[in-house]
Parts: structure tokens; sequence; C-alpha cells
């Protein structure tokens, strides 16, 4: 981002990042947050302070999404209700889209659901596989591992779940790391579930400019024009 500062913390319309994703997922009626700091918590915490009831965990080692969440099981326990699982540096998913996915999630049953996106190019996107049975989620599978025919996929993960908590926990108890990143990661999760038996599905996103994430200046750039030109809400 050519900055000092942590990603959450960059500015976009006067909001850092994280502010927006906080405002979006109140809007939506979840009411308990609990925001994952690491790199500049100090900085992460004083602007998450700012916006009522939210609670912190800390990630004391950078080791994958996965790694993330679980760092959060204190505050997540005793293990009850839905967990949303929402990327700081992704501001422009409305209140709307996560009550979609909750809403989606609860009516058929799924123990983790995938906010999914539809792209024109999803190059450098884990694809979303579904069966063509029932239309559920078979598994994410990241570009490096696709095959020429998934990687054909358009439908991509947003980096957004909706999970049942109980669930969530125990297979995140049963992930490993056995990667080139030696990191563990949250789509490993829907693999158990599947291989459990258990019901997993995705929910694609209306608006798929929503999924922009902001990883350089050109992007924040980028999520600006959306805003300003009315093609997202904020």
């Amino acid at each position: 981002m050519k900055s000092e500062l942590p990603k959450v913390a960059v500015v976009l319309n006067e909001s850092p990042l994280l502010l927006h994703v906080l405002r979006n997922i109140e809007s939506a009626g979840i009411n308990r947050k609990v925001v994952v700091v690491g790199y500049r918590k100090d900085i992460v915490t004083d602007i998450a302070k700012s916006f009522p009831g939210v609670e912190f965990a800390e990630q004391t080692e950078q080791l994958g999404t996965g790694h993330a969440v679980i760092s959060a099981e204190k505050q997540l326990a005793p293990y009850t209700g839905y967990t949303i699982v929402a990327c700081g540096d992704a501001p422009l998913i409305s209140a709307s889209s996560f009550s979609n996915l909750i809403e989606h999630h609860k009516t058929n049953g799924y123990v983790a659901t995938v906010l999914s996106a539809k792209m024109e190019n999803p190059t450098g996107y884990g694809r979303i596989i579904r069966s063509s049975d029932d239309g559920s989620l078979l598994r994410i599978v990241e570009e490096k591992d696709a095959s020429s025919e998934e990687k054909a996929v358009n439908e991509v993960n947003t980096g957004t779940y909706c999970f049942n908590t109980e669930d969530l926990f125990g297979a995140l108890k049963q992930i490993g790391n056995n990667n080139a990143q030696k990191e563990y990661y949250l789509t490993d999760v829907i693999k158990i579930f599947r291989n459990e038996g258990k019901k997993v599905g995705a929910q694609t996103l209306t608006n798929a400019l929503e999924s922009h994430g902001i990883n350089s200046p050109d992007d924040l750039a980028l999520a600006k024009q959306y805003i300003d030109n009315g093609l997202v809400g904020v």
C-alpha cells in the first residue's frame, strides 16, 4: 500500500477500511464483533475502539487465515450460534449481502457458507466448485492447484464466510499446515466438513464489485471510483 499503516487503517472516503466493514456488519444486525489484531495492533485497536462494543483477539504470529480465526476462540466460546468471518480490507461488502449470506446459510441448513462472486476475469482467485446435483459447495480450489477445467470457472471465493460456530472450531483444530507457506488455511475446513458428510454451500453476491479487496493504491482508487459512480454503496 506504500504506507506504514496497517492495511485496514488506510482511509477510503474519510474512514479507515476497517470501519466500513464494522458499520456494514452492524447494519446487518450482527451485534457482537471481534477484531483479530496483529501487526501494528495499537493503531488497529484505536480505530476499532471508536466503534461501540468491539472485542479484540490477538494473533501473535501471522500463520494464516485459519490461525487468525482460531485466535478468537476464547472470545467466541462457548460455541453457540453463527460466526461471520469478514476481511478488514474488503470494505464494499454491503449490509444486505451479509444478511443474505446468513439467511442462505440458515435456510439451507449448512454448517459453512462461502460468499462468492462471479468475475469476468477470475485469475488469481480460489475457484468455487459446486455439485452438479444440488449446487452445494464441493471444494475451493486455489488457482495454482486448479486444473484447466477448474480454472475456467468464473465463480470465486471472496474470503467471507458464515459458519455454525461449534462446527467451525471443531474443524479448525483438525487443519494442518502442510503447504508451501506452512500456514493454516481457513478454506481447509470446507474439505473437513465434506469428509464428515456435513452440508456446505455458497451464496453468490448480487453485485460482484462488492468483493473488491484493497491490496494496492490502485485498488483503493478503484474502490473510490466505484463509490463515486454509485456502483456500490458504503
